[in-house]
């Protein structure tokens, strides 16, 4: 584990779990440059599915917002697209691709899981983009990809409200494939 990220091979899966709790599972860069590298290892380890999750009640908070605060005007462009370059690299690799949502899946995390070819969430799993309320926006292609999965007016209705849905609202309307009593053996059906 390192930078909030572990990294683990279950036969032909690899696990990529945010193991920071504490502070929500922050996406930092540190946390996106090991899910650029774990990428990497499943394209050279022959592995065939890439799962996504998170630790406690929390999938990931999305962006950090300390590093988003001290982005100098000039480089916030450059601060989206790294993001933008990582989900879009997960939406387009060849291997199936799931989001195991256990808890809260905000923001850029919400991204992420948008980016990922299935999202499975436990009951008490909640949604959100909340840069309206934060003054911010998501920059990580999640604009794009909500409405072509949800329809228009629920993504905007998520995107202008800032409220989070419920795992059942997501269900419904389409946000996510399943909802699971039991994450642990999503895993386990690699």
């Amino acid at each position: 584990m390192s930078n909030g990220v572990r990294v683990e091979r279950s036969d032909s899966t690899i696990v990529i779990k945010f193991v920071r709790p504490e502070l929500r599972n922050p996406l930092s860069l540190s946390v996106l440059d090991e899910m650029d590298h774990a990428l990497d290892l499943a394209k050279i380890s022959g592995a065939e599915r890439i799962i996504f999750t998170g630790t406690g009640n929390i999938f990931a908070s999305g962006a950090d917002l300390r590093e988003i605060n001290a982005v100098e005007p000039e480089r916030v462009r450059g601060f989206a697209a790294r993001g933008q370059r990582l989900m879009e690299r997960i939406e387009q690799c060849p291997l199936t691709t799931t989001a195991l949502i256990n808890g809260a899946c905000y923001g850029g995390a919400l991204d992420l899981a948008l980016s990922c070819e299935q999202r499975i969430a436990v009951a008490e799993a909640t949604f959100c983009h909340p840069g309206t309320g934060l003054g911010i926006i998501t920059g990580w292609g999640g604009t794009q990809r909500l409405p072509r999965l949800v329809g228009q007016a629920n993504a905007l209705r998520m995107f202008f409200t800032a409220s989070p849905i419920s795992a059942s609202e997501a269900l419904r309307i389409g946000l996510i494939d399943a909802i699971t009593e039991d994450l642990a053996s999503c895993i386990l059906k690699s």
